[in-house]
């Protein structure tokens, strides 16, 4: 008979780094996101994102033609600093 045993814990740590991994390509894969990238990224609707900081002028933004286009790295980054300060 053969036993096998598995330490739960780790099992959970390394699924969860590669999750992390995973979720890091797809990240990096973005230069720019949308406004509705923008609000599945931050779970807010763009009315709220407009209340909360839309308008702060540290929040990169650009329009291109009728639309809102957000730098991916400069928006998670200022999203991060953010969320600190509420």
């Amino acid at each position: 008979m053969v036993e096998i045993k598995l330490d739960e814990n780790e099992i959970r740590k390394m699924y969860q780094e590669e999750v992390e991994k995973h979720l890091n390509k797809l990240d990096n894969e973005l230069v720019f996101w949308d406004t509705v990238t923008l609000c599945k990224k931050t779970n807010l609707s763009f009315n709220t994102i407009k209340d909360l900081f839309f308008y702060d002028p540290n929040f990169p933004k650009h329009k291109v033609g009728n639309k809102w286009l957000y730098p991916a790295d400069k928006a998670k980054k200022f999203l991060l600093e953010w969320i600190e300060k509420q």
